[in-house]
């Protein structure tokens, strides 16, 4: 009997986002991922965690269609991408947004047309684009920021603008490379508290990679409630033990030594884990 493939239609089971299944990647003689597999199911976020080096990255690049496994299957929405062409791809692509810890946004457009960029190379007409602009400008907390140049913000709300651009067409996954990386603590909660929206307002289904435990923390312990309109508020998980739609994978040696909750990760008797949080007090 052949094992069924996510993608055939299935009406009775929800398919995940994202599936590795068995990835393995190698550059020249070194192994980057040792069969790799995972699932991220719809309105799920997972933190990648790892050493510098260690393959987390790469998985952003694997899921985009940028580099190809050795052997293994990525699968988005359950639709494999390991043998499509690059025309194809860009139709997976459109799914997606992205937001790297540089921002790489273009210096010499303004707010609006860093973040109006995509919809215009989709050949959006000019008055839906303002309007997502301004919602997307809005919702990042940058509203009346339109005609500022980058030079002009923070490195804070430099990140926010790139996560405006990432998500103004409504994508279903959104990939995070370090967003937070030079961020002071304030800032980078408040780019975290972006990702809690993304994940609890508007379902996105995300890859958060960091190697702060900061961001693990809050990450897995709160959530987004809305309280009036646009207007929404955090809150703590605390006691309430809700199911929280966070889990960590961490990556060592190009291989998955923990996937799970945030409880089951702070009580990990594995040892790369517990270097990794040595340095860190309240755990």
């Amino acid at each position: 009997m052949t094992e069924k493939q996510p993608s055939e239609k299935m009406t009775d089971r929800p398919v995940p986002r994202i599936e590795f299944r068995d990835v393995s990647l190698a550059y020249d003689d070194q192994l980057v991922l040792d069969h790799v597999s995972f699932m991220i199911w719809p309105a799920e976020m997972k933190l990648l965690l790892g050493e510098s080096g260690g393959g987390k990255s790469t998985v952003i690049k694997l899921v985009l269609g940028l580099e190809k496994p050795d052997s293994g299957e990525i699968f988005i929405d359950g639709e494999g991408i390991t043998r499509l062409s690059e025309e194809e791809l860009d139709q997976i692509r459109k799914k997606m947004g992205v937001v790297f810890q540089e921002g790489a946004l273009f210096d010499s457009l303004s707010i609006f047309e860093n973040v109006a960029y995509r919809l215009q190379e989709h050949g959006e007409d000019e008055k839906v684009i303002e309007r997502k602009v301004e919602q997307i400008l809005n919702f990042v907390g940058l509203k009346g920021l339109e005609d500022k140049l980058p030079s002009e913000l923070s490195g804070g709300m430099k990140r926010r603008v790139a996560i405006a651009r990432a998500v103004v067409d409504s994508p279903e996954i959104v990939l995070f490379d370090e967003p937070t990386t030079g961020l002071d603590p304030p800032t980078a909660g408040i780019i975290c508290e972006l990702g809690l929206k993304l994940r609890d307002v508007l379902g996105v289904s995300s890859i958060w990679v960091t190697h702060r435990i900061e961001d693990v923390r809050f990450l897995s312990s709160k959530y987004i409630v809305a309280a009036r309109g646009d207007v929404t508020r955090i809150q703590d998980e605390g006691n309430k033990l809700c199911l929280m739609n966070t889990k960590i994978v961490m990556l060592h040696h190009g291989r998955v030594i923990f996937e799970g909750t945030d409880e089951q990760f702070w009580h990990s008797d594995e040892p790369f884990i517990r270097e990794f949080l040595e340095f860190d007090t309240t755990v």
